[in-house]
């Protein structure tokens, strides 16, 4: 038998995210599975992170590649934020949500020539980029069709495990490709790693990168990234925001020139404003164990192999109420489809609720077709009230582009 790694884990006893007549509520409304945004935890952990740091020339972007609902977006532009783009799918994003072109900062990897003329026609000024071979592309397009004014930053490679970025060797290179072509290297991206809590995996390499940085004879800019974590274990490490902000600033602000900072949050600021609803659609019993099959499925949420897979789940039924270990399927024959696996839950009946904590970040962003479900609808409550931000789909999604 197939040993299947734990999903999604239940908690017995953990605070539920609201009412269960309000949940019941919203699912009379708008459906079931049913995503489900905060707005105001959202503006109250933008704000926290912005408190985080009293460098003056701080500059915060949202990682869109997390979540690119517009209404999402449009609270992180009231809030004074820029937008970090990872692909030109997030630029396009960022602009129908009313972002100025010079407050989208893209730093990507392997775009084309007419995906780089279309960033360029865009108006977007600030690239960083992970490749000399890109450099090169952007330089030659830049040369067909001049801007006004570039910012242009290398990503800089911290591993050599990793197929991003540009190595130190190659720095001078690439000062003489954009030189040649009219430009400077002006700007440093540093990317941590994906998901990382531990706050000393940023602050103990602060002073490597301002090192390097200070390679660059016409630094103006540094990006550091990107990649801090989510603690989706409530009890767990959660990444510190005041220590690093502290740290970061003391060290850039004794650097004896005057450096913007870009800060680019995805995963940390958005992940803990979201719930994914679901009913209880089916019960059965395998000997004591409890088999639940929910009216989702993993095609509804972010794909566990590439952004791990550990979320909260909660049942309003967990109070004083008897666990029994609990499998929650979808609603799929899917070998793998579990949203949790060996949890530990009171007894569920057809109809009961349950909620998916932390699923802001990565969740609708990745979820998909796969399985040939439609999506489902996302919603945003905000002081006390609660509006429809993305429709449901039908099944008439399926059909979308094909030809027949």
């Amino acid at each position: 038998m197939e040993i299947l790694p734990k999903i999604y884990q239940a908690i017995p006893n953990l605070i539920t995210p609201f009412s269960l007549e309000f949940a019941q509520e919203l699912l009379q409304i708008y459906g079931s599975p049913l995503y489900v945004y905060d707005g105001d935890i959202l503006r109250q952990t933008i704000s926290d992170i912005t408190k985080s740091f009293s460098y003056p020339r701080t500059k915060f972007h949202f990682a869109s590649v997390t979540n690119g609902n517009i209404a999402l977006l449009k609270i992180f532009k009231n809030a004074g934020w820029g937008l970090h783009a990872n692909t030109p799918g997030d630029i396009y994003l960022g602009l129908n949500a009313g972002f100025e072109p010079h407050n989208i900062v893209y730093s990507g990897s392997n775009l084309n020539r007419e995906e780089i003329s279309q960033v360029l026609n865009w108006g977007v000024t600030t690239l960083n980029l992970d490749s000399i071979s890109q450099l090169h592309l952007l330089c030659e397009v830049f040369l067909d069709n001049p801007q006004e004014k570039l910012n242009i930053g290398l990503r800089l490679n911290v591993s050599q495990d990793s197929r991003i970025g540009v190595g130190l060797a190659d720095f001078n290179e690439s000062v003489s490709i954009a030189k040649n072509a009219g430009l400077k290297v002006s700007g440093l991206h540093f990317y941590r790693g994906t998901g990382t809590n531990a706050t000393t995996a940023f602050t103990d390499v602060i002073d490597w990168v301002l090192d390097i940085g200070q390679h660059l004879a016409d630094w103006q800019y540094l990006d550091f990234g990107g990649g801090f974590g989510y603690p989706y274990h409530h009890q767990g490490v959660s990444f510190n925001w005041e220590i690093f902000g502290d740290e970061l600033t003391k060290k850039i602000s004794n650097l004896g020139k005057n450096i913007d900072l870009i800060i680019e949050p995805g995963r940390a600021v958005v992940a803990g404003c979201a719930t994914l609803l679901a009913k209880v659609v089916s019960v059965k019993w395998q000997g004591k164990k409890q088999i639940i099959g929910v009216d989702s499925t993993v095609a509804n949420i972010s794909v566990p192999a590439v952004h791990g897979g550990y979320r909260e789940i909660v049942s309003w039924k967990n109070s004083i109420s008897e666990n029994y270990l609990t499998d929650i399927c979808g609603n799929t024959t899917y070998s793998r489809d579990y949203l949790g696996k060996n949890c530990q839950l009171p007894v569920l009946e057809l109809g009961d609720i349950i909620a998916i904590l932390d699923v802001g970040a990565y969740g609708y962003a990745m979820s998909s077709h796969f399985l040939h479900r439609p999506k489902p609808a996302e919603i945003l409550l905000e002081g006390g009230t609660h509006r429809l931000i993305r429709k449901r789909e039908d099944y008439s999604i399926l059909l979308n582009n094909q030809i027949f």
